[in-house]
């Protein structure tokens, strides 16, 4: 038995209670490939190879799997990620919640504007939206779709203040 069985048993229960997935071999394969990428520490699709438990003989056919994964226009991300993040945030309802703004370009062609939740030194994503824009810095109309989600998302949460910075 690989030594990541019982982490991937873990995540794919966590990801079947939280989750709206559609589809239970989206959960399955999204289940691997987190237990393969805490257990490798790479983010490099060869390297999940060894932690992985498949019938797949050849490293090849892990990657493929990973990439029809990854490009697959019926998986939403939104349907599967947000519940996670939200289950792991309703345990600080009574304590202020910090959201970080931030934009980051990309290839010096996309603008990815991500909101996070601060915690323990660390942001979590809670919203992103990419942009081909080849700057940094964006129009109040650019993210004020992720704003506004995110208050309604957060709306249970009496004590939300928004990081940025101002250019």
């Amino acid at each position: 038995m690989n030594a990541s069985t019982p982490l991937y048993l873990q995540l794919l229960g966590f990801f079947r209670q939280y989750s709206r997935a559609r589809d239970w071999r989206h959960l399955k394969t999204l289940g691997w490939m987190v237990s393969a990428l805490i257990g490798s520490g790479k983010l490099s699709l060869p390297a999940w190879e060894p932690h992985v438990s498949s019938k797949a003989t050849q490293a090849q056919s892990f990657e493929r799997r990973w990439r029809r994964f990854l490009t697959n226009k019926k998986i939403n991300v939104e349907h599967i990620y947000l519940p996670l993040v939200m289950a792991a945030l309703s345990k600080w309802k009574n304590q202020r919640l910090s959201l970080a703004m931030d934009t980051t370009v990309l290839w010096d062609k996309y603008c990815m504007i991500h909101l996070s939740v601060v915690c323990c030194g660390r942001a979590i994503p809670l919203l992103w939206d990419v942009l081909e824009h080849e700057s940094a810095t964006v129009a109040f109309s650019n993210y004020e779709r992720l704003l506004r989600k995110a208050k309604w998302l957060l709306r249970e949460y009496d004590d939300v203040i928004l990081l940025g910075t101002y250019n």
